[in-house]
């Protein structure tokens, strides 16, 4: 589904936990990174997308049937 967007793996996992709520530092945490690599990761998704805020991915990711996975998931 990642190549939807054409994102990395990495930013599709950070972009999933996006859409579950996580702020950067939780994001960080739980993938073992740091919060200026979540930073970079969101900054290159806005790039790729042409997209400018959170809110506007998680519903671009949600009108592409993402969200589905989400909850297939859980």
């Amino acid at each position: 589904m990642n190549n939807i967007l054409n994102l990395t793996d990495r930013e599709y996992e950070v972009l999933i936990l996006l859409m579950k709520g996580y702020t950067n530092p939780e994001i960080a945490e739980k993938l073992n990174i740091t919060v200026h690599t979540v930073k970079a990761h969101i900054s290159s998704m806005y790039e790729k997308t042409g997209l400018t805020s959170r809110v506007t991915l998680a519903v671009k990711a949600c009108q592409l049937g993402i969200d589905n996975e989400l909850i297939a998931k859980n």
